[in-house]
């Protein structure tokens, strides 16, 4: 009788849909407020709610949105919200994990334990909590290829794991090169142990989570397959030589490491809606500055730097020594300059 019930509840819950991540937008999401460009070849996932198959990959695409579909700065406070109309399950147990390796290696920069979805003990299907706001790691490390993953083991109903990758790009002007927190675990899955129901003890396989090794994490990033019908590339940034020498290679540089941005809220300068912004990286485009005398040659701005448009409605970040094309502020606001030798979009 057991077991038929379990299964029955099993399919409870999935007609009641699940839970899914659409802020940042995971990958391919159709129910995200923004979405960049799909990548050739791929479809949106109408079924994202689902959980993930026992033997399948811990992730339903290792495929790369094009760009980034936010901008994190490590110490700053972040969002991750979940859509509504979903299921709950009781709650469980939340991982949020940072990436640089397409999430092969991921390390955990937050965790909501026993109760995700809810303020307390439930049975209930009915989710209560849809957004969590915590506040980045300050030696996060800084990459325009960094993936945010969540992880939920639920607490009522089939054994289960359900998990979401989005792409980010993470700014950090500390200067931070790695980041090392708890390994990320994949409970319930192939080759990871089964939490069982949880039956009431939120206590439940806590001591997984608990024993799991440290991890450290440096940014190495990778190229994103490209829109439109461009050949998609994929490629390893380049490390810091020991050498003075200028040279570059044909191979994608790694982008220097992002300023902080405080409080700011961005979107395209191309982009055409006003009412919910988005974000798309800058484009990092390599360039020699070797001089004809083997000396190198000053760019036109120092890389990781900061300047507001003349007309103060949006900003642009110095990347290999060239202006990117910038952001603008979202309607209402202006950049302006901070005591922190940063900017940020603030009210006139």
């Amino acid at each position: 009788m057991q077991f038929k019930l379990a299964h029955v509840a099993a399919f409870v819950s999935s007609v009641a849909a699940h839970m899914a991540m659409n802020e940042p937008c995971p990958r391919f999401s159709p129910n995200c407020a923004t979405q960049p460009q799909l990548p050739v070849g791929q479809g949106y996932d109408y079924n994202i709610k689902n959980p993930i198959a026992y033997d399948g990959p811990v992730f339903k695409s290792n495929t790369p949105w094009p760009q980034p579909v936010a901008l994190w700065t490590a110490g700053q406070p972040v969002n991750v919200g979940f859509q509504a109309d979903g299921a709950g399950h009781g709650g469980g147990h939340c991982q949020f994990a940072i990436s640089y390796d397409n999430g092969k290696t991921a390390a955990i920069v937050h965790k909501v334990m026993k109760h995700c979805f809810f303020n307390g003990p439930s049975n209930s299907n009915n989710a209560e909590v849809l957004k969590y706001t915590f506040t980045l790691p300050a030696d996060v490390p800084a990459s325009s290829n960094a993936q945010f993953i969540w992880i939920w083991t639920n607490a009522v109903g089939g054994r289960e794991l359900y998990t979401g990758i989005s792409d980010i790009t993470i700014a950090n002007s500390g200067g931070s090169k790695s980041y090392t927190g708890k390994s990320a675990i994949y409970p319930n899955h192939a080759g990871y142990d089964t939490i069982p129901e949880f039956g009431g003890d939120y206590t439940t396989g806590l001591s997984l989570y608990d024993n799991a090794p440290n991890v450290t994490i440096t940014s190495s990033g990778y190229t994103a397959e490209q829109p439109s019908n461009q050949k998609p590339t994929m490629s390893k940034s380049l490390e810091p030589s020991s050498s003075d020498s200028c040279e570059t290679s044909s191979a994608s540089p790694k982008a220097p490491d992002l300023p902080v941005i405080h409080n700011t809220v961005v979107q395209p300068l191309t982009s055409t809606d006003s009412e919910t912004p988005s974000l798309t990286a800058p484009s990092v485009k390599p360039t020699s500055d070797q001089g004809t005398d083997g000396e190198c040659e000053p760019g036109e701005c120092e890389p990781g730097a900061l300047k507001c448009n003349d007309n103060g409605s949006g900003f642009r970040i110095c990347t290999w020594g060239k202006w990117s094309d910038g952001f603008t502020c979202v309607q209402g606001t202006v950049c302006k300059t901070s005591d922190l030798n940063s900017v940020y979009c603030g009210w006139p």
